[in-house]
């Protein structure tokens, strides 16, 4: 069975920073594009960053640029999201999602999904 497991969430005060993580189980994702998304209340769900399967390209929405990075440990079959000065307006549910075509960009149908994990925010 195929999993993709977030953690790493928390309640955390603006300016503080979070690492989330996504470890992916029931088949190698090392040729995947891993991507992160989030949904706030309200709100439709929208791509946070994302990763080519070669670590050569990454991709980031412009909210989150220069505070946010993706990165991934094939070995560990893990993703993570390191979070940096984070604002009240990231509160969200995080989701990560892998890719089989390799892309990993915000336009990819991603394949498979996580169930979340919650990042609080408070100003």
């Amino acid at each position: 069975q195929v999993q993709l497991v977030e953690s790493g969430g928390g309640l955390v005060q603006a300016g503080g920073s979070l690492t989330l993580s996504c470890a992916a189980s029931g088949r190698t994702f090392s040729s995947d594009g891993m991507g992160w998304f989030r949904q706030a209340p309200g709100k439709e769900r929208e791509f946070v960053a994302g990763m080519h399967w070669t670590g050569t390209m990454k991709y980031y929405a412009d909210s989150v640029k220069g505070r946010f990075t993706i990165s991934r440990d094939n070995a560990k079959n893990t993703v993570y999201l390191q979070m940096n000065n984070l604002k009240p307006e990231d509160t969200a549910v995080y989701y990560c999602a892998a890719d089989m075509s390799g892309n990993g960009n915000k336009a990819t149908t991603y394949d498979y999904w996580g169930q979340g994990t919650q990042v609080t925010v408070s100003s």
